[in-house]
């Protein structure tokens, strides 16, 4: 099938086809993780939003011609403060440094268990220091930046169409996340570019001293390094179009004068938690890790493709409902599904279609759900199955059982089978279907014996 692929772009405000730039080398840079903390259910949407675009990408322009960049960001306010409440003996590099390690490990093992691949490359933003050191000089020799008060601030009123992805006039802006305003500022919307570090911050010596970047430039620098001065494809959150997307775009574009950082801005929605905005003061923050391995979220734990079915089920575009609810509906549907090895076949042309209509997921769920019904009752389509759920990285596997886990089923069988004895339907039917959810399948019959109820368990997926 030929595929036509149509994104929706940020800065367009409208759906048009993709074309890149060199379909050798389709380039995308995505917002990574600031590592300070786990990361929470929010911070999960784009990784998985952009781990099916990367699929996409590579199944319709080939594996080896997609450069999929997601940065790490290891440099920051929050990560000072993190590193002084938690490690407060150690010198503050070596407090970082811990700080750091750990986080990034921790989202790796998250992103890995909700089945997103690992991308081409993840730059980390102390790694990069001097290419924002060298694009800052370049702003300040073309009279967009200036240094004031020990700081190198980005002069918005240089640009002349600043604004242009989130649609503000300049006057109506406020300076933004991680940006104070402040005296010395010729506009109110002037962006710090590089600050001085005091001695008990990280620093590194520059032009304007000892200091450390501001949080825009960090991801000027690394894009521009890894993808070139102008790329295909750049992806995040809604809540980065302004300041953040909108201030790399100004640095870059002002920097090396280009017309463009990137053809296509893509934005997905906000993550809502039971119908409430997510945060620590409403006692609804969950992080990935929550998910995953604790009790805290519905009194249980929850499959990492779950999870990420849970998020496909709504267009990236629109806010999402994260909810326990969201949550059973995707397990009972996944739990529906034939695990199936991966294999050489191609996708169905409805799951594709859907897909590469700006990554309707919800349509693609929809159809992979139909040729997972027709696979049950046809062996012979599974690997159309198999194929078509490998793009959207919900492909069941066949659950390996070990001697532990298998006496924990037995276990519950056994407590299920007492609670029939005492007609007690409710609570053993809730059994059988926490099981069934699990992927696995009771049969119950007699003992040809005794006429006693038997029941015996198999692996669905």
């Amino acid at each position: 099938m030929s595929v036509t692929l149509k994104l929706y772009n940020t800065l367009t405000r409208e759906k048009a086809e993709f074309s890149p730039i060199d379909a050798r080398n389709v380039r995308m840079y995505v917002c990574g993780p600031t590592v300070y903390d786990y990361a929470h259910i929010g911070n999960a949407r784009p990784a998985i939003v952009f781990d099916v675009l990367f699929r996409l990408l590579r199944h319709v322009y080939g594996e080896n011609h997609v450069t999929y960049a997601r940065n790490i960001t290891d440099v920051d306010d929050k990560i000072n403060a993190r590193a002084l409440r938690d490690h407060p003996g150690l010198p503050l590099n070596e407090a970082i440094r811990a700080v750091t390690e750990r986080t990034e490990t921790q989202y790796h093992e998250d992103v890995a268990a909700l089945g997103c691949l690992t991308p081409t490359m993840e730059p980390r933003a102390t790694d990069n220091i001097s290419q924002m050191i060298e694009i800052i000089e370049q702003l300040i020799a073309r009279g967009h930046a200036y240094l004031a008060a020990g700081e190198v601030l980005f002069d918005t009123k240089s640009m002349r169409d600043y604004g242009q992805l989130s649609k503000r006039p300049l006057d109506e802006q406020q300076a933004g996340a991680r940006v104070a305003v402040d005296a010395h500022k010729k506009n109110p919307g002037d962006f710090v570019l590089w600050k001085l570090s005091s001695h008990n911050e990280p620093g590194w010596e520059s032009p304007w001293g000892r200091g450390r970047p501001g949080w825009h430039i960090e991801c000027s620098a690394m894009s521009q390094r890894y993808l070139g001065e102008v790329f295909d494809i750049h992806g995040g959150g809604l809540d980065l179009i302004f300041p953040h997307h909108e201030n790399e775009i100004a640095q870059s574009r002002c920097a090396h004068g280009t017309d463009v950082m990137a053809n296509v801005w893509m934005h997905n929605g906000f993550v809502q938690v039971e119908g409430r905005k997510m945060s620590k003061s409403e006692g609804n923050f969950v992080t990935i890790y929550d998910l995953l391995h604790t009790d805290t979220f519905g009194g249980r734990q929850w499959p990492g493709d779950v999870l990420r079915l849970a998020m496909l089920m709504t267009h990236y575009r629109e806010p999402i409902d994260f909810s326990v609810k969201r949550l059973e509906e995707a397990e009972r549907l996944i739990a529906k599904w034939p695990a199936a090895d991966p294999s050489d076949a191609a996708p169905a042309d409805v799951v594709l279609e859907a897909l590469a209509d700006d990554l309707n997921t919800v349509a693609a769920v929809q159809a992979l759900h139909g040729l997972a019904q027709d696979a049950n009752a046809d062996k012979s389509l599974l690997h159309v199955f198999a194929a078509s759920a490998a793009l959207l990285g919900v492909l069941p596997q066949k659950m390996e059982i070990d001697e532990a886990v298998a006496a924990e089923i037995d276990r519950r069988v056994k407590a299920r089978l007492e609670l029939l004895k005492a007609k007690n339907f409710a609570e053993a039917d809730k059994i059988r279907d926490t099981l069934s959810a699990e992927g696995i399948q009771l049969k119950d019959g007699k003992d040809p014996a005794t006429g006693e109820r038997v029941t015996t368990w198999e692996v669905k997926r």
